[in-house]
């Protein structure tokens, strides 16, 4: 067993306040659980406000405040001012749905330094479409608040095939709004993503292109906006280490009160994840078996036992291993060394050859309470 599986883990320096699964978008690749809609009990205030406090005394810094949509919590000025009397750096994760200039000045007030604000396309048609809401117009509206506010102007948008062809205007209508940073994040295949992934893997082609339309735009802007172009996994042949290694720096607490070293971590089984209605976060986070189970190495099988990366990647994501592998322990599948990377070469040429199709051919499955409750998380679909 290395070192690196025997020392004591440092405080979890990011706190992920997952306030409700609420939300008005529907959007395709959301990674809320599949089965959402049968998830409704959410903390109390107080509860929140308990969290937030273990947190700080945990030696959390930063706390991001996401969802679902966090906005619908009546309750989020209470908590952003918990949060900045507590001493956190906050970032607020929002559609924009819900922030009016009132609410913006309101949570100002409360102390809110940072509001990361999605899109789903550059156009109203796809925007929309994506989202399965007319909603396009409102975050344009939302993005000049953020402005108006003196937040900085953080823009995330979620790539996959459907809008990565469109990255040039994503990139330009962001430096339209003036934004100081913007997200272009690679669809994660988890929850509705995995669902509708052979809808939404791009193609190598497409990914070849963006990068140098990327790269195009950061030589044009220079220092006027930061750029961070996520890479994605299934291309890459390299796994990254799971949200910088699990159990090492991200605390995520789902509207449950479920604590988690990821967001999608409670879909993995044998295994057991306390709630902070029972358990204080120095507990949860220095004894649980649940954030022990994969901190370091020592749990590793071979290949990752033997690997010269395997204190760099630590395996990779936890998650991918159990949806493509069936087996949470295994290598993540996308690294070339993995026994079960050709699972993933075979669903990237199956998506390369269904971008040739209409999309009409196999439906999207839009993250809505109906098609919640219809499904359940989804099984893994591959075998080795």
């Amino acid at each position: 067993m290395s070192s690196a599986s025997l020392s004591k883990p440092g405080p979890p320096l990011w706190l992920l306040a997952e306030l409700t699964y609420r939300c008005p978008l529907h959007c395709v690749f959301c990674y809320n659980p599949v089965d959402f809609a049968q998830q409704a009990d959410e903390l109390s205030t107080e509860d929140w406000l308990r969290v937030l406090r273990q947190g700080r005394e945990l030696g959390a810094v930063q706390c991001g405040l996401s969802g679902g949509e966090p906005l619908v919590r009546d309750d989020l000025e209470i908590i952003v001012a918990e949060a900045h009397r507590l001493g956190y750096y906050t970032n607020l994760l929002t559609s924009g749905v819900g922030l009016t200039e009132a609410r913006a000045k309101a949570l100002k007030a409360a102390g809110l330094d940072h509001v990361q604000l999605s899109f789903q396309d550059s156009t109203r048609e796809m925007n929309d479409f994506l989202s399965h809401t007319k909603t396009f117009e409102l975050k344009n509206r939302v993005a000049k608040i953020i402005k108006d506010q003196g937040w900085p102007m953080v823009m995330n948008v979620v790539i996959h095939r459907m809008n990565i062809d469109h990255i040039d205007r994503i990139i330009g209508m962001a430096a339209e709004f003036g934004a100081e940073y913007i997200e272009l994040a690679n669809t994660q295949y988890y929850s509705w993503a995995y669902l509708n992934r052979e809808q939404l893997l791009p193609t190598h082609e497409q990914l070849r292109r963006a990068e140098e339309v990327t790269d195009a735009w950061r030589a044009k802007l220079g220092d006027r906006m930061k750029i961070f172009f996520v890479a994605p996994d299934y291309h890459e042949g390299k796994p990254k280490k799971c949200v910088n290694g699990w159990g090492s720096m991200f605390l995520t607490v789902a509207p449950d009160g479920t604590a988690l070293p990821c967001h999608t971590a409670k879909m993995l089984p044998g295994l057991s994840f306390p709630n902070v209605r029972d358990h204080g976060l120095r507990e949860i986070w220095f004894d649980s078996e649940g954030f022990n189970r994969y901190r370091g190495t020592g749990w590793m099988k071979q290949p990752c036992a033997s690997c010269d990366q395997r204190e760099v990647d630590l395996g990779g994501c936890r998650c991918q291993a159990y949806l493509i592998a069936q087996d949470p322990a295994m290598a993540d599948p996308v690294c070339v060394k993995s026994p079960h990377h050709h699972l993933v070469t075979e669903v990237v040429a199956r998506a390369g050859a269904a971008a040739l199709r209409p999309v009409t051919e196999h439906p999207l499955v839009f993250r809505d309470p109906v098609n919640s409750r219809r499904l359940s998380a989804p099984a893994p679909a591959e075998s080795g």
